[in-house]
Protein backbone atom coordinates (compact mmCIF):
# COMPACT_ATOMS: atom_id res chain seq x y z
CA UNK A 1 0.00 0.00 0.00
CA UNK A 2 1.92 2.99 -1.24
CA UNK A 3 5.24 3.06 0.60
CA UNK A 4 4.18 0.33 3.03
CA UNK A 5 5.23 -3.25 2.41
CA UNK A 6 3.56 -5.81 4.67
CA UNK A 7 6.00 -8.68 4.74
CA UNK A 8 5.54 -11.28 6.03
CA UNK A 9 1.78 -11.09 5.35
CA UNK A 10 0.95 -11.85 9.00
CA UNK A 11 -0.48 -9.00 11.08
CA UNK A 12 -0.82 -8.55 14.84
CA UNK A 13 -4.39 -7.50 15.63
CA UNK A 14 -5.21 -4.35 17.61
CA UNK A 15 -6.28 -5.46 21.09
CA UNK A 16 -7.39 -3.22 23.94
CA UNK A 17 -5.13 -3.43 27.02
CA UNK A 18 -2.79 -5.76 25.11
CA UNK A 19 -1.08 -4.14 22.12
CA UNK A 20 0.58 -1.27 23.94
CA UNK A 21 4.11 -0.26 23.00
CA UNK A 22 5.68 -2.57 25.59
CA UNK A 23 4.04 -5.65 24.07
CA UNK A 24 4.45 -4.52 20.46
CA UNK A 25 8.21 -4.10 20.79
CA UNK A 26 8.50 -7.50 22.42
CA UNK A 27 6.45 -9.12 19.62
CA UNK A 28 8.51 -7.34 16.98
CA UNK A 29 11.72 -8.78 18.45
CA UNK A 30 10.51 -12.34 18.92
CA UNK A 31 8.11 -12.85 16.01
CA UNK A 32 8.53 -10.04 13.49
CA UNK A 33 5.01 -9.66 12.02
CA UNK A 34 4.64 -7.62 8.85
CA UNK A 35 2.33 -5.07 10.48
CA UNK A 36 1.15 -4.29 14.00
CA UNK A 37 -1.56 -2.02 15.37
CA UNK A 38 -2.05 0.07 18.48
CA UNK A 39 -4.87 -0.49 20.90
CA UNK A 40 -7.99 1.17 19.52
CA UNK A 41 -8.33 4.85 20.38
CA UNK A 42 -11.49 6.89 20.86
CA UNK A 43 -11.72 9.82 18.46
CA UNK A 44 -13.82 11.72 20.99
CA UNK A 45 -11.15 11.21 23.66
CA UNK A 46 -8.47 12.54 21.32
CA UNK A 47 -10.72 15.52 20.49
CA UNK A 48 -10.93 16.30 24.20
CA UNK A 49 -7.16 16.03 24.65
CA UNK A 50 -7.11 12.84 26.71
CA UNK A 51 -3.50 12.25 27.68
CA UNK A 52 -4.13 8.52 28.14
CA UNK A 53 -5.48 8.24 24.59
CA UNK A 54 -2.68 10.31 23.10
CA UNK A 55 -0.17 8.05 24.82
CA UNK A 56 -1.74 5.04 23.11
CA UNK A 57 -0.81 6.41 19.70
CA UNK A 58 2.77 7.34 20.46
CA UNK A 59 5.12 5.46 18.16
CA UNK A 60 8.42 4.11 19.35
CA UNK A 61 11.53 3.33 17.33
CA UNK A 62 11.76 -0.20 16.04
CA UNK A 63 8.07 -1.02 15.70
CA UNK A 64 7.32 0.23 12.18
CA UNK A 65 5.29 -0.24 10.13
CA UNK A 66 2.59 0.55 12.65
CA UNK A 67 -1.10 1.23 12.15
CA UNK A 68 -3.11 3.36 14.58
CA UNK A 69 -6.68 2.17 15.01
CA UNK A 70 -9.38 4.73 15.82
CA UNK A 71 -13.09 4.47 16.52
CA UNK A 72 -15.97 6.92 16.54
CA UNK A 73 -19.27 7.80 14.92
CA UNK A 74 -18.71 11.37 13.66
CA UNK A 75 -16.95 11.80 10.29
CA UNK A 76 -15.46 15.19 11.14
CA UNK A 77 -14.10 14.11 14.52
CA UNK A 78 -12.68 10.92 13.00
CA UNK A 79 -10.98 12.95 10.26
CA UNK A 80 -9.36 15.31 12.77
CA UNK A 81 -8.20 12.37 14.89
CA UNK A 82 -6.69 10.76 11.79
CA UNK A 83 -4.75 13.97 11.10
CA UNK A 84 -3.35 13.89 14.63
CA UNK A 85 -2.36 10.24 14.20
CA UNK A 86 -0.56 11.10 10.96
CA UNK A 87 1.24 14.00 12.63
CA UNK A 88 2.40 11.63 15.38
CA UNK A 89 3.93 9.33 12.78
CA UNK A 90 1.31 6.68 12.04
CA UNK A 91 2.18 4.64 8.96
CA UNK A 92 -1.52 4.07 8.34
CA UNK A 93 -4.84 4.82 10.00
CA UNK A 94 -7.24 1.92 10.59
CA UNK A 95 -10.94 2.50 11.27
CA UNK A 96 -12.55 0.16 13.77
CA UNK A 97 -15.90 -1.15 12.58
CA UNK A 98 -15.53 -4.53 14.25
CA UNK A 99 -15.62 -3.97 18.02
CA UNK A 100 -18.83 -5.51 19.34
CA UNK A 101 -18.62 -4.64 23.05
CA UNK A 102 -21.64 -2.65 24.31
CA UNK A 103 -19.70 0.35 25.67
CA UNK A 104 -18.41 1.03 22.14
CA UNK A 105 -21.50 0.08 20.14
CA UNK A 106 -23.90 2.11 22.29
CA UNK A 107 -22.13 5.26 21.03
CA UNK A 108 -22.81 4.27 17.42
CA UNK A 109 -19.16 3.34 16.91
CA UNK A 110 -17.35 0.10 16.16
CA UNK A 111 -19.53 -2.68 14.80
CA UNK A 112 -22.66 -0.54 15.27
CA UNK A 113 -21.63 1.24 12.05
CA UNK A 114 -22.42 -1.97 10.16
CA UNK A 115 -26.07 -1.02 10.68
CA UNK A 116 -25.51 2.51 9.32
CA UNK A 117 -23.72 2.16 5.96
CA UNK A 118 -24.11 5.82 4.99
CA UNK A 119 -22.35 7.06 8.13
CA UNK A 120 -19.75 4.31 7.80
CA UNK A 121 -18.98 5.38 4.24
CA UNK A 122 -18.88 9.06 5.21
CA UNK A 123 -16.36 8.31 7.95
CA UNK A 124 -14.05 6.48 5.55
CA UNK A 125 -14.40 9.22 2.94
CA UNK A 126 -13.57 12.03 5.37
CA UNK A 127 -10.64 10.19 6.93
CA UNK A 128 -9.19 9.45 3.49
CA UNK A 129 -9.49 13.13 2.57
CA UNK A 130 -7.82 14.19 5.81
CA UNK A 131 -4.56 12.22 5.58
CA UNK A 132 -1.90 11.20 3.10
CA UNK A 133 -1.13 7.84 4.72
CA UNK A 134 -3.19 4.78 3.71
CA UNK A 135 -6.58 4.36 5.37
CA UNK A 136 -7.76 0.84 6.16
CA UNK A 137 -10.91 -0.57 7.75
CA UNK A 138 -11.51 -3.55 10.02
CA UNK A 139 -15.04 -4.95 9.97
CA UNK A 140 -17.15 -7.82 11.21
CA UNK A 141 -19.26 -9.76 8.71
CA UNK A 142 -22.37 -7.88 9.78
CA UNK A 143 -24.45 -7.12 12.85
CA UNK A 144 -26.40 -10.41 12.88
CA UNK A 145 -26.37 -13.65 10.88
CA UNK A 146 -29.22 -12.32 8.76
CA UNK A 147 -27.16 -9.36 7.58
CA UNK A 148 -23.93 -10.17 5.72
CA UNK A 149 -23.10 -6.52 5.23
CA UNK A 150 -19.36 -6.73 4.63
CA UNK A 151 -19.27 -7.11 0.81
CA UNK A 152 -21.47 -4.10 0.10
CA UNK A 153 -19.71 -1.99 2.72
CA UNK A 154 -16.28 -3.00 1.45
CA UNK A 155 -17.23 -1.93 -2.08
CA UNK A 156 -18.31 1.45 -0.77
CA UNK A 157 -15.12 1.83 1.28
CA UNK A 158 -12.96 0.93 -1.71
CA UNK A 159 -14.88 3.46 -3.76
CA UNK A 160 -14.01 6.32 -1.40
CA UNK A 161 -10.34 5.42 -1.10
CA UNK A 162 -9.78 2.73 1.55
CA UNK A 163 -6.58 0.81 0.77
CA UNK A 164 -7.20 -2.43 2.71
CA UNK A 165 -10.04 -4.27 4.42
CA UNK A 166 -9.72 -6.70 7.33
CA UNK A 167 -12.63 -9.04 7.98
CA UNK A 168 -13.12 -10.82 11.28
CA UNK A 169 -15.26 -13.68 10.02
CA UNK A 170 -17.89 -13.52 12.75
CA UNK A 171 -20.99 -11.38 13.13
CA UNK A 172 -21.04 -8.69 15.81
CA UNK A 173 -23.73 -10.44 17.84
CA UNK A 174 -21.50 -13.53 18.11
CA UNK A 175 -18.75 -11.80 20.04
CA UNK A 176 -16.10 -14.52 20.13
CA UNK A 177 -18.61 -17.38 20.30
CA UNK A 178 -18.78 -20.15 17.74
CA UNK A 179 -16.31 -20.63 14.92
CA UNK A 180 -15.21 -18.00 12.44
CA UNK A 181 -16.75 -18.68 9.02
CA UNK A 182 -13.91 -18.31 6.58
CA UNK A 183 -16.30 -18.66 3.63
CA UNK A 184 -17.35 -15.10 4.41
CA UNK A 185 -13.78 -13.97 3.72
CA UNK A 186 -13.89 -15.86 0.41
CA UNK A 187 -17.11 -14.05 -0.52
CA UNK A 188 -15.62 -10.68 0.41
CA UNK A 189 -12.55 -11.45 -1.73
CA UNK A 190 -14.86 -11.53 -4.76
CA UNK A 191 -16.30 -8.12 -3.91
CA UNK A 192 -13.16 -5.93 -3.78
CA UNK A 193 -9.80 -5.65 -5.50
CA UNK A 194 -7.89 -3.90 -2.70
CA UNK A 195 -5.86 -6.06 -0.27
CA UNK A 196 -7.99 -8.22 2.01
CA UNK A 197 -6.87 -9.54 5.40
CA UNK A 198 -8.64 -12.48 7.05
CA UNK A 199 -9.09 -12.70 10.81
CA UNK A 200 -10.60 -15.28 13.14
CA UNK A 201 -9.46 -18.53 14.78
CA UNK A 202 -5.83 -18.49 13.62
CA UNK A 203 -3.92 -20.46 16.24
CA UNK A 204 -1.14 -22.20 14.30
CA UNK A 205 0.62 -22.02 10.96
CA UNK A 206 -1.64 -24.69 9.46
CA UNK A 207 -4.63 -22.43 10.16
CA UNK A 208 -3.02 -19.49 8.39
CA UNK A 209 -2.05 -21.60 5.38
CA UNK A 210 -5.59 -22.98 5.11
CA UNK A 211 -7.07 -19.49 5.34
CA UNK A 212 -4.87 -18.30 2.48
CA UNK A 213 -5.85 -21.32 0.39
CA UNK A 214 -9.58 -21.31 1.15
CA UNK A 215 -10.27 -17.58 0.98
CA UNK A 216 -7.72 -16.09 -1.40
CA UNK A 217 -6.96 -13.38 1.16
CA UNK A 218 -3.75 -11.36 0.93
CA UNK A 219 -2.87 -11.41 4.62
CA UNK A 220 -3.83 -13.07 7.88
CA UNK A 221 -4.37 -11.27 11.19
CA UNK A 222 -3.64 -12.99 14.50
CA UNK A 223 -5.19 -11.80 17.74
CA UNK A 224 -5.92 -13.83 20.87
CA UNK A 225 -3.43 -16.61 20.05
CA UNK A 226 -0.61 -14.08 20.42
CA UNK A 227 -1.57 -12.70 23.84
CA UNK A 228 1.37 -13.45 26.16
CA UNK A 229 2.56 -15.92 23.51
CA UNK A 230 4.71 -14.22 20.85
CA UNK A 231 6.22 -17.64 20.11
CA UNK A 232 2.90 -18.82 18.69
CA UNK A 233 2.93 -15.85 16.32
CA UNK A 234 6.55 -16.64 15.39
CA UNK A 235 5.66 -20.23 14.51
CA UNK A 236 2.74 -19.05 12.38
CA UNK A 237 5.07 -16.75 10.47
CA UNK A 238 7.66 -19.49 10.06
CA UNK A 239 5.06 -21.89 8.72
CA UNK A 240 3.75 -19.38 6.18
CA UNK A 241 7.30 -18.65 5.04
CA UNK A 242 8.12 -22.36 4.74
CA UNK A 243 10.76 -22.21 7.46
CA UNK A 244 11.44 -24.86 10.13
CA UNK A 245 9.20 -24.42 13.16
CA UNK A 246 10.84 -23.08 16.29
CA UNK A 247 10.67 -25.19 19.40
CA UNK A 248 8.33 -24.33 22.24
CA UNK A 249 10.02 -21.88 24.63
CA UNK A 250 11.58 -23.29 27.76
CA UNK A 251 10.14 -22.45 31.16
CA UNK A 252 13.08 -20.13 31.67
CA UNK A 253 12.34 -18.27 28.43
CA UNK A 254 8.66 -17.90 29.26
CA UNK A 255 9.47 -16.53 32.70
CA UNK A 256 12.18 -14.26 31.35
CA UNK A 257 9.99 -12.75 28.63
CA UNK A 258 7.09 -12.27 31.05
CA UNK A 259 9.42 -10.28 33.30
CA UNK A 260 10.80 -8.38 30.30
CA UNK A 261 7.23 -7.44 29.37
CA UNK A 262 6.51 -6.23 32.89
CA UNK A 263 9.75 -4.21 33.08
CA UNK A 264 8.98 -2.60 29.72
CA UNK A 265 5.50 -1.58 30.83
CA UNK A 266 6.85 -0.11 34.06
CA UNK A 267 9.42 1.87 32.07
CA UNK A 268 6.70 3.04 29.68
CA UNK A 269 4.57 4.31 32.55
CA UNK A 270 7.61 5.99 34.10
CA UNK A 271 8.52 7.82 30.88
CA UNK A 272 8.03 11.54 30.49
CA UNK A 273 5.08 11.07 28.11
CA UNK A 274 3.27 8.91 30.63
CA UNK A 275 4.20 11.09 33.59
CA UNK A 276 1.18 10.97 35.84
CA UNK A 277 -0.25 12.65 38.89
CA UNK A 278 -2.12 9.47 39.81
CA UNK A 279 -1.62 8.10 43.28
CA UNK A 280 -0.60 4.69 41.98
CA UNK A 281 3.05 4.22 41.08
CA UNK A 282 4.09 3.18 37.59
CA UNK A 283 5.13 -0.18 39.01
CA UNK A 284 1.77 -0.83 40.65
CA UNK A 285 -0.15 0.22 37.55
CA UNK A 286 1.93 -2.07 35.35
CA UNK A 287 1.59 -5.01 37.75
CA UNK A 288 -2.16 -4.58 37.95
CA UNK A 289 -2.51 -4.31 34.18
CA UNK A 290 -0.42 -7.41 33.48
CA UNK A 291 -1.41 -9.81 36.25
CA UNK A 292 -3.92 -11.56 34.02
CA UNK A 293 -1.55 -11.72 31.06
CA UNK A 294 1.35 -12.98 33.20
CA UNK A 295 -0.75 -16.06 33.93
CA UNK A 296 -0.92 -16.83 30.21
CA UNK A 297 2.86 -16.81 29.87
CA UNK A 298 3.08 -19.77 32.24
CA UNK A 299 -0.11 -21.58 31.27
CA UNK A 300 0.40 -25.33 31.27
CA UNK A 301 3.60 -25.26 33.32
CA UNK A 302 3.49 -27.56 36.37
CA UNK A 303 2.53 -25.46 39.36
CA UNK A 304 1.15 -22.56 37.33
CA UNK A 305 -2.49 -23.25 38.15
CA UNK A 306 -1.78 -23.23 41.87
CA UNK A 307 0.03 -19.91 41.51
CA UNK A 308 -2.84 -18.16 39.73
CA UNK A 309 -4.61 -16.83 42.83
CA UNK A 310 -1.43 -15.52 44.43
CA UNK A 311 -0.39 -13.78 41.20
CA UNK A 312 -3.65 -11.82 41.19
CA UNK A 313 -2.81 -10.40 44.62
CA UNK A 314 0.76 -9.33 43.86
CA UNK A 315 1.57 -5.64 43.75
CA UNK A 316 5.29 -5.42 42.93
CA UNK A 317 7.75 -6.50 40.28
CA UNK A 318 9.86 -8.30 42.88
CA UNK A 319 6.95 -10.46 44.01
CA UNK A 320 6.21 -11.57 40.46
CA UNK A 321 9.89 -12.10 39.71
CA UNK A 322 10.35 -14.32 42.76
CA UNK A 323 7.23 -16.31 41.88
CA UNK A 324 8.20 -16.89 38.23
CA UNK A 325 11.79 -17.78 39.00
CA UNK A 326 10.63 -20.12 41.72
CA UNK A 327 8.22 -21.78 39.29
CA UNK A 328 10.99 -22.29 36.75
CA UNK A 329 13.62 -23.41 39.28
CA UNK A 330 13.45 -26.97 37.98
CA UNK A 331 14.44 -25.86 34.49
CA UNK A 332 18.20 -26.47 34.04
CA UNK A 333 18.41 -23.39 31.84
CA UNK A 334 17.37 -21.05 34.63
CA UNK A 335 20.28 -18.95 35.75
CA UNK A 336 20.06 -15.26 35.06
CA UNK A 337 16.50 -14.07 34.46
CA UNK A 338 16.91 -11.69 37.36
Amino acid sequence: MGAISIAPPILLAPMEDVTNAAFRLLVKRIAGPGLMFTEFVSARAIEHGSKRSLNKIRIHPGERPLGVQIFGDEPGVMAETARICEEMGADLVDINMGCWVPKVCKTGSGAALLKDPDTAEAIVREVVRAVRVPVTVKVRAGWTHSQFAAPELAKRFEGVGAKMITLHARFAKQGFEGEADWKLIEELRKAVSIPLVGNGDIRESEDALRMFEITGCDGVMVGRAAISNPWALRRIIEGVQGLPQSQEPSIRERAGVALEHLRALIELYESEEYGTQRKDSAELRAVRNLRGQIQLYIKGIPGAAAMRQSLMKMTSYREIEDALLGLSAGDPLVSESA
